[in-house]
């Protein structure tokens, strides 16, 4: 795996781009992404709004799920939110549970900077036939 070339082809998500998440580690199967969170983030009761941590879990299931170089498109997620938070750090860390040639099982576990745990997210992939790039 190419883990920059990786990192360059999820630079062009562009929604992603504009909350401010960042890559910070990739693996085969695996990704840690990073959401510092800003006022743009929160919602009405101050507390970051569920579309952008869906958001910062989703991308990190995309690398993960990527990862293999083979074209994997979402079929299934559900998130569940533990808690609130307002201000600091989130974490998207993206797990695969199983490598099959088809359908791809992902855990996606958002904490804050302290390890607490804020929202847990379940994802299936579809694997193209298709081949990336990178």
């Amino acid at each position: 795996m190419e883990t920059e070339k990786l990192k360059a082809y999820f630079r062009n998500d562009r929604f992603a781009n504009l909350a401010g998440i960042e890559i910070i580690e990739v693996a085969e199967g695996y990704c840690k992404a990073k959401l510092e969170i800003e006022d743009k983030h929160l919602n009405s009761a101050n507390v970051v709004q569920g579309g952008a941590i869906f958001t910062l879990a989703d991308l990190a299931f995309g690398v993960a799920s990527n990862s293999r170089g083979q074209l994997a498109l979402a079929v299934n997620v559900n998130i569940s939110f533990m808690k609130g938070k307002s201000e600091g750090t989130l974490f998207a860390t993206a797990t695969e549970l199983t490598d099959p040639k088809r359908i791809g099982a992902y855990d996606v576990l958002v904490t804050d900077e302290n390890s607490e745990v804020i929202a847990r997210f379940n994802g299936l992939v579809y694997r193209k036939n298709e081949k990336h790039s990178f």
